[in-house]
């Protein structure tokens, strides 16, 4: 009888008990993140999701989990990486976002002139490619501290609606912080670029490694440059109200393999 309850309970079990960073990072819903395990191998699998390089990291000393982000526009359902010619599967679940009214008094942020969509553009095509940027490096951490103390203001994915009309959703976290509050980097990084832009004023990119970059835009301040090594914890400019804002505060997006993802996953406080 005991050999048959024992039999039983190895059937019930998973192969593997979950890890710290698969139990921190999986939330595989538009705009989150999905673990992926990947075996066991003496080195680490090379993975692709739609066509781009994926993070991939060893957990506890036991297998390869892939950390694919998951674009907000992804539909619910199967979903695969390649992973050397062969396909690794995953699900989405379906997730819903409230929406967001804001009220510009500024209308060429609502509404850009023609000169204005000329620099939008070239801003847009530069920040891109830092967002697509995959460094060999590993990650320091993946369990990130707040790059400011401050509540938050703005979650991650809302429809947003400025002056009644729809625009992009909110690709990232804001937290509400008074101007000249420090910001500090959440995880060691490069910083690959920075910049005064038309939405985002001034602004911070830093990579942690593998496709995995964040952003800090509407300073008031910026104290680094590009190439600077950061610490954990190093300050990078100030919190303010530049660009597209309706008040001092700080907005940081999270992009891995150049897809904007919720920061909340990387700070322990997502909820669905």
């Amino acid at each position: 009888m005991r050999f048959v309850l024992a039999l039983l309970l190895c059937l019930t079990l998973p192969a593997h008990a979950e890890g710290f960073l698969t139990r921190l990072l999986n939330k595989p819903v538009p705009g989150g993140v999905a673990v992926v395990d990947l075996g066991n191998d003496a080195s680490a699998p090379k993975a692709r999701y739609d066509g781009k390089p994926v993070l991939v990291v060893r957990e506890d000393d036991q297998r390869w989990i892939a950390i694919v982000g998951i674009p907000l526009t992804v539909k619910a359902g199967q979903h695969s990486l390649d992973v050397a010619g062969k396909a690794h599967g995953f699900r989405v679940e379906p997730r819903t976002y409230r929406e967001q009214h804001i009220t510009l008094k500024n209308q060429r942020q609502v509404n850009p002139n023609p000169d204005d969509l000329k620099r939008i553009e070239r801003e847009l095509d530069e920040q891109t490619r830092a967002y697509r940027q995959f460094s060999e490096r590993q990650p320091s951490n993946l369990l990130f501290d707040k790059p400011v103390n401050g509540p938050l203001s703005s979650p991650f994915g809302l429809r947003r609606f400025f002056n009644g009309e729809e625009r992009n959703p909110h690709s990232g976290l804001d937290f509400a912080a008074k101007t000249g509050t420090p910001i500090k980097a959440p995880a060691a990084g490069k910083v690959i670029l920075t910049g005064n832009y038309f939405f985002n004023g001034k602004t911070v990119f830093v990579d942690h490694g593998q496709g995995l970059i964040s952003m800090f835009c509407h300073l008031s301040q910026v104290d680094v440059k590009v190439g600077d090594e950061l610490v954990r914890g190093a300050v990078l400019g100030k919190v303010g109200a530049t660009g597209r804002a309706t008040g001092p505060h700080l907005h940081w997006n999270v992009s891995l393999n150049d897809a904007r993802i919720d920061p909340s996953i990387f700070i322990g406080a997502f909820k669905l």
